[in-house]
């Protein structure tokens, strides 16, 4: 099992690890614990570099797989030996982390003041960094709504709200009013343990990206485009400045 350092600590932009196994078909390691986030949730997954005996080798790919994370390493040369244990140390793209992060919790905002305004559930979503999409439980969109809505979430931004993560038992998180934004609960029965995401004052929600700390350090959203894509189902597109 890989531990998830990325849940707890979004900021950490280096870290040391055991490799624990090793796939050479597919270079593939495996680690006992990780800053990588392997994607998921509309969020992509983190680049970066893993150096081990004097050899860096590019992290060109992340994935969870069960309870262990593979990290796809490029390059050509021979990966370590698989019954080694050999130690690492991995270095995040750091840039593009905080990017998708500002992205991620902007997102966030948008959902939160969606909902709190017209009572409207995601549908769907994805991002990439700085910009991103987000579907919505909407009859009609138009564009003075639109410009609502982004002038909303602009000003949450600017109220400097505090953002904290959590990790709690299921049943104790389920008691929690409005825990799922979605349309459809994609949170699988076995799992135990749910970590949520507040912005304090605005959303609380069940997520397991990474997000940064504040909003005022999201920086601007602005909404660059939004379509019909269903009878009840509104797509805005934002971009972040």
């Amino acid at each position: 099992m890989t531990t998830l350092l990325y849940q707890t600590d979004a900021y950490l932009k280096e870290f040391s690890a055991t490799i624990t196994s090793v796939d050479v078909e597919t270079r593939a390691v495996v680690l006992d614990q990780t800053a990588f986030y392997p994607g998921g949730g509309g969020q992509p997954c983190d680049f970066g570099s893993l150096e081990v005996a004097g050899v860096t080798y590019p992290v060109e790919k992340v994935k969870k797989q069960g309870d262990d994370i593979l990290h796809f390493l490029g390059g050509t040369h021979p990966l370590p030996d698989s019954n080694s244990a050999a130690a690492s140390r991995g270095t995040l793209d750091w840039v593009r982390r905080h990017q998708l992060m500002r992205t991620h919790t902007a997102l966030h905002i948008l959902c939160g003041t969606v909902f709190r305004d017209y009572g409207a559930k995601v549908t769907g979503g994805d991002m990439d960094p700085l910009k991103g999409r987000m579907d919505f439980e909407f009859e009609n969109m138009r564009g003075e709504l639109v410009k609502a809505i982004e002038a909303a979430t602009n000003f949450e931004i600017e109220q400097r709200r505090e953002i904290k993560v959590k990790i709690l038992p299921r049943d104790e998180a389920f008691l929690i009013p409005d825990l799922i934004r979605t349309k459809i609960d994609l949170l699988p029965r076995e799992i135990k343990q749910i970590r949520t995401v507040e912005i304090v004052g605005l959303d609380l929600q069940a997520d397991g990206g990474t997000h940064v700390m504040n909003t005022s350090e999201v920086g601007k959203i602005k909404v660059v485009d939004y379509k019909s894509k269903g009878a009840i189902n509104k797509r805005i597109y934002i971009e972040i400045g």
